[in-house]
């Protein structure tokens, strides 16, 4: 089986990390292709979720987030948790 590459991605759910339940979020926001999350900023769409639906996901909906967007610019197929560590520390800088 050929390894995906952002070239060869057709569908959300074939994006790393990325199922059934992750891609209806990404779709949600208007991001109906793989290709409409480069330049996206992962920060960005998980405060948008969180304020057209009135709750606030899990932050690790935001590991996701910036896993698939990373993979999607060119970066390697990671766990979305490897990402875990960065958004904590962009966020209590944030603050």
């Amino acid at each position: 089986m050929p390894v995906a590459t952002p070239r060869t991605i057709e569908r959300l759910e074939d994006i790393p990390n990325v199922g059934p339940s992750i891609a209806a979020k990404l779709r949600f926001l208007d991001l109906a292709r793989p290709q409409d999350l480069v330049g996206i900023d992962p920060y960005e769409i998980y405060d948008e979720v969180n304020l057209r639906t009135g709750v606030r996901h899990d932050p690790c909906l935001l590991d996701v987030f910036i896993a698939a967007v990373r993979f999607m610019e060119g970066g390697p197929s990671q766990p979305w948790w490897e990402f875990t560590a960065e958004r904590k520390i962009t966020l209590s800088s944030n603050q």
